[in-house]
């Protein structure tokens, strides 16, 4: 026998967790597309010759990565999002800060050629490989009979006798 509150508390618990659902799914979302200094950092390359990324410079003291740090930092507290933040040094230095090449126009070739290039190897090794499997092998030349290198081989041994001889 069913209990009449049971559908009620079942009912109440379904929605208490749309509820929960509702008020958490948000706070992950934002929570999620909000932009830290370090992923900012991390798209920009320090310009004091290092070579690393504003994140990763390694001189304590750097001319470029601190202050870009702090520049950073207050431009995410102001409420920019990354992609403006990048935006704006890209503005300011170039293309050169990005640490990653745009997919867009000539910039393009970075990202494809690698995987061209190695596309293009490999057929061109199974292509060789093709050609090599194709040809029959080329018999080895016949041995010498015995007969004959002997009588090659007495000859010089009387060459070398008579050399020995003459200058001694």
């Amino acid at each position: 026998m069913a209990r009449p509150n049971s559908g009620r508390r079942l009912a109440r618990a379904v929605l208490l967790a749309a509820l929960a659902l509702a008020l958490i799914v948000p706070i992950a979302v934002r929570a999620a597309s909000t932009v830290t200094a370090q992923e900012v950092e991390e798209g920009l390359t320090c310009q004091c010759g290092c070579g690393l990324t504003v994140a990763n410079c390694n001189h304590p003291n750097c001319e470029f990565s601190v202050p870009a740090r702090e520049q950073i930092e207050a431009m995410l507290h102001r409420g920019m999002s990354g992609p403006q933040v990048i935006a704006f040094f890209r503005r300011k230095y170039g293309e050169k800060i990005l640490s990653a090449p745009t997919t867009t126009g000539f910039n393009l070739l970075a990202w494809v050629m690698p995987f061209a290039a190695l596309l293009g190897g490999g057929i061109f090794v199974a292509v060789a490989i093709g050609r090599w499997r194709a040809h029959p092998e080329i018999p080895a030349p016949a041995p010498e009979s015995n007969a004959a290198r002997s009588a090659g081989d007495d000859e010089m041994r009387r060459r070398l006798e008579r050399d020995l001889r003459e200058d001694f």
